[in-house]
């Protein structure tokens, strides 16, 4: 039976699936990335600022000013949902993996229906928005939660997401210790058809012997095959 694989994991499959071969079966990692501190400082404050209203009728003054009537959701199992190392957790009967993936925030309405909520920084000039074709994880990112969540939690839960979506200005104005941010609520309506026939695809892979054959699109293929050359 493989290890339970995460959200991140199938990402990299879509991504490269030699190279995820090797990390799953051959425990062969890719080099890991920087640490996103002031990001994930971000992502610690927008949790504090939703959590003031969790569990309560208000809607939170952010969403109230975009002119919606959501509250977040005061599910027991959301801090385990939250945790990057359990998330949202399921059996996926079909194909025998554990699947997981860590949420960021679950809103509700008044009918009772779930909205995956992902929160996102960055510091740029223009207007952030999700119409870059580097931004295909985020999408997808939201699209496996929802897959996650729905039905298999008993959860009624939306095909519309939400970006949380700061971004860091660099203005004139003084420092003083204070990093300011103008942050757009950004919606995105998914489609988690791929999910069901990417796992499909991850399993074939993870029962393989050997590697599929290198990406040529993958930069971490591209060094290897360099690199060996070279040796």
């Amino acid at each position: 039976m493989p290890r339970p694989l995460s959200r991140t994991k199938v990402e990299l499959f879509l991504q490269c699936p030699r190279c995820f071969w090797l990390d799953a079966v051959a425990g062969v990692r890719q080099p890991p990335g920087y640490p996103f501190n002031l990001n994930s400082a971000v992502d610690h404050l927008l949790k504090n600022e939703f959590d003031r209203y969790r569990g309560g009728a208000e809607v939170p003054p952010r969403l109230a000013r975009e002119g919606l009537s959501y509250v977040p959701a005061a599910h027991p199992e959301l801090q385990q949902w939250r945790h990057n190392f359990t998330g949202v957790r399921v059996e996926h009967g079909p194909t025998g993996l554990t699947l997981f993936g860590a949420i960021d925030d679950l809103w509700v309405d008044h009918g009772g229906t779930h909205y995956v909520v992902d929160y996102k920084a960055t510091s740029k000039k223009d207007e952030v928005n999700l119409d870059a074709d580097w931004q295909d994880g985020y999408r997808r990112q939201v699209e496996f939660y929802q897959w996650l969540l729905r039905g298999r939690r008993g959860l009624n839960v939306s095909d519309r997401a939400w970006f949380v979506y700061a971004n860091g200005i660099r203005g004139e104005a003084p420092f003083d210790d204070v990093l300011r941010f103008r942050t757009r609520v950004i919606p995105y309506d998914g489609d988690a058809g791929w999910v069901e026939p990417t796992l499909r695809d991850v399993a074939d892979c993870l029962a393989s012997g050997s590697a599929p054959q290198a990406d040529p699109e993958c930069a971490f293929c591209e060094y290897v095959a360099r690199a060996s050359a070279l040796a």
